[in-house]
């Protein structure tokens, strides 16, 4: 007697999509039992796997990787102010090279956009601070 399986590896974007999606739900409310650790490690691993082969090999600097992924997710910076929870000044400072991303940062965009955390812990250059005059005394 044949089982069908119940995931396979990923062959379109639109299963990509299902997957990810249903990682979600089970991450947030699926139930903590060692058949629902198995399949949230299964489907990472599929989605991982995908995303290697399909995701532009990471030549982007953690902020296009976000820029990129704003674009596929169709998300503007205000979204990222909430997924975040982070200010609004902080958002556009990190999109405009301006601050790094912090350790919680990093944390949650890896987790919402199902990236690994290495693809924005990697260096980059930020634009520097424009020299404001100091008053003379």
């Amino acid at each position: 007697m044949m089982t069908t399986l119940k995931y396979r590896i990923i062959s379109s974007k639109t299963q990509y999509k299902e997957y990810c999606q249903l990682l979600e739900e089970l991450v947030f409310y699926g139930m903590k039992d060692r058949n629902t650790k198995d399949e949230i490690a299964l489907l990472t691993l599929l989605i991982e796997k995908w995303d290697t082969e399909h995701l532009p090999k990471t030549e982007l600097d953690p902020v296009q990787l976000i820029q990129s992924l704003m674009i596929d997710h169709q998300l503007k910076a205000k979204d990222l102010v909430v997924i975040l929870e982070i200010s609004k000044g902080y958002v556009s400072d990190i999109l405009n090279y301006k601050k790094g991303l912090s350790k919680d940062v990093i944390r949650k965009m890896a987790q919402y956009f199902k990236v690994s955390q290495e693809a924005f812990n990697r260096p980059y250059t930020l634009k520097p601070e424009p020299l404001r005059a100091v008053a003379m005394q």
